[in-house]
């Protein structure tokens, strides 16, 4: 290539970087125009306006995000700092691309929600929106019909987020459903241990909105834990996570009676074991309580105190 030839080549590369960045920082603008307008769309319950912002974010934010990416591959710059400078802009518009999907399915329905969230699984499915997103994604599956895929959803998404709890709860469900136990365990030790290992809110959250994230999974996984424990035989595991849900249980009397009657028979059986008197009392006493709540369970809960009181006077 003569001179002439190669000093045209370098200007016209130079010039599709130049184009390459305008249309990137163009598409970028209009994204962060389109957040802004869908949010006062959606607060103003402008329905077919904020349709269409929903179909102008899902645009932008592919066609930005590929943009952002494909610079990122072949950045231009040579300069380190500007190198540095630009691709940590790069990241950064790329980042916002999937802020725009998760930031609008937060104020949108469930169906919206289930499309935008899963449009973002796509574009990344290691984004940490999606850490953020995943619990009201999959209270909005439910609602919008689709709960028998959330079992398939969580158990993919686990490998990016195993600290998640909203994906680990509705595995716990899904096993307890049908009847596996060991699993129900792992999944809700699972959770335990999480929820434990963060007694505090982290910063911005109220502490009642904290303990209401809490509880909605760490109370069922005591009960679920608890339960699964029992059905096994292994009365000191019972014992112990059916006691821990008992404050969260109160709000559903089926649920309440059913740790009551099985922490009755965990301590009776731990008793018998041991020969420990005091436990086959305890047992009597969760089984009286249990009688106390009307309900399916109350008479075989009544018998088993009987029972239980019966082999206690038998005991020295």
């Amino acid at each position: 290539m003569n001179r002439c030839g190669l000093l045209m080549a370098v200007l016209l590369t130079a010039g599709a970087a130049v184009a390459a960045a305008q249309d990137l920082d163009t598409n970028y603008q209009g994204l962060r125009d389109a957040v802004a307008k869908g949010s006062k769309d959606a607060a103003a319950k402008q329905d077919a306006a904020y349709k269409e912002d929903v179909e102008t974010i899902k645009k932008l934010a592919a066609e930005t995000s590929a943009m952002a990416r494909q610079e990122i591959a072949k950045p231009e710059e040579t300069d380190p700092d500007a190198l540095k400078k630009r691709l940590d802009d790069l990241r950064a518009i790329d980042t916002y691309a999937e802020y725009a999907l998760y930031a609008t399915a937060a104020q949108s329905d469930a169906p919206v929600m289930v499309d935008l969230i899963a449009t973002l699984e796509k574009q990344n499915p290691k984004s940490k929106y999606l850490d953020l997103g995943y619990g009201p994604y999959l209270a909005a599956l439910a609602k919008a019909g689709s709960a028998a895929k959330i079992p398939e959803i969580a158990d993919k998404a686990l490998a990016n987020f195993p600290g998640n709890p909203y994906l680990l709860d509705p595995l716990a469900r899904n096993a307890a459903s049908h009847g596996q136990n060991d699993r129900t365990i792992a999944y809700s030790i699972r959770i335990i241990a999480l929820w434990n290992s963060h007694p505090k809110p982290p910063e911005g959250m109220s502490e009642a909105e904290w303990n209401r994230e809490r509880d909605a999974t760490l109370g069922p996984s005591y009960y679920m834990a608890g339960m699964s424990y029992a059905a096994t035989s292994r009365w000191v595991d019972a014992d112990k996570n059916l006691r821990a849900a008992l404050p969260y249980a109160k709000g559903s009397s089926t649920t309440y009676a059913a740790a009551l009657l099985n922490l009755g028979i965990a301590n009776y059986q731990y008793g018998k074991m041991t020969m420990n008197k005091a436990r086959i009392l305890e047992g009597a006493k969760f089984s009286e309580q249990c009688a106390g709540i009307q309900g399916s369970m109350a008479q075989e809960a009544w018998h088993n105190a009987q029972a239980m009181k019966a082999e206690a006077d038998r005991m020295r």
